[in-house]
């Protein structure tokens, strides 16, 4: 078969489980050891059949079995960044790298170019903690969590791509608390699906539930975050949240109660959601 042929083989296929067509592609991409535009320029290609059967083989198990393509694949690319993903991570999305985005200019206009301390609580695979150390020098970037199994992933993430973190064992803040650890930034990306809403099986079924359900309402870990923040942050600092987004009026709530004091804004998405806060005090 072509790569033409098997492209329209997995679609088809997709859309009689009423899967996403786009992961076929990245599937097929895996496969075939090729970037977009090698797939785009050698779809009359004919591909060796323990190829085709390696992917046909995928696609059965994106389609049927309601497994995610990051997990059959084993990563999944962040910030130009690849890491790699598993059932015991949530696989990392697009409006995250918002979050990393909108954070580094946060820090260009609060902080210039001075040195920082930088915290990413509940770190998963990695990917904010990683992908702000990557990009940007004057970070010197700690970042925690609950899970054993998930710190394994994030340091094996942050060795393949030469980071340099310090992971710590423990729930949200308190490992930090318990070292007495001050940070300039803290950024966290918490669970923040309410108990009650309806999540989708394939992200139900093959993403841990520790970083999916946050509470009754989903603000949970928000305010556990900003209750205890005062006790690792500096005087001069940034706290920016990604979350829900129904929940900026919860959150600016939260803010105006445990940070009476400080500045933030509220981001929109590319979807024009609002998807990001950011907390300057000092």
């Amino acid at each position: 078969m072509t790569v033409r042929e098997l492209l329209k083989y997995g679609e088809k296929r997709a859309l009689e489980y009423n899967k996403e067509e786009s992961a076929i592609k990245l599937l097929l991409m895996h496969f075939l050891g090729k970037e977009s535009y090698d797939l785009i320029m050698s779809m009359d290609n004919d591909v060796q059949e323990d190829l085709s059967k390696k992917f046909k083989n995928g696609v059965n198990i994106y389609v049927e079995e309601n497994i995610p393509v990051q997990h059959i694949i084993g990563y999944e690319y962040f910030y130009g960044y690849k890491f790699i993903v598993d059932r015991d991570v949530l696989i990392p999305r697009f409006e995250t790298e918002e979050l990393v985005a909108h954070l580094l200019a946060a820090y260009d206009e609060f902080f210039g170019e001075e040195k920082v301390e930088v915290v990413d609580v509940g770190t998963g695979s990695g990917a904010i903690a990683i992908s702000l150390s990557l990009e940007e020098s004057n970070m010197s970037v700690d970042a925690t969590d609950i899970s054993d199994k998930a710190l394994l992933i994030a340091q094996k993430n942050a060795h393949n791509l030469g980071a340099n973190i310090n992971f710590y064992q423990g729930d949200m803040l308190e490992p930090l608390i318990k070292l007495n650890k001050k940070y300039d930034i803290l950024v966290s990306n918490p669970p923040y699906i309410p108990l009650d809403e309806e999540v989708e099986t394939l992200v139900k079924d093959n993403e841990p539930h520790l970083a999916l359900y946050g509470g009754s309402d989903g603000t949970y870990f928000y305010e556990q975050i900003l209750k205890n923040a005062y006790k690792v942050l500096k005087s001069k600092s940034i706290i920016a949240f990604e979350h829900g987004w129904n929940q900026k009026a919860r959150i600016e709530t939260l803010i105006k109660f445990y940070f009476p004091n400080s500045n933030y804004e509220v981001i929109k998405d590319i979807n024009g959601k609002n998807r990001i806060t950011i907390i300057y005090q000092g």
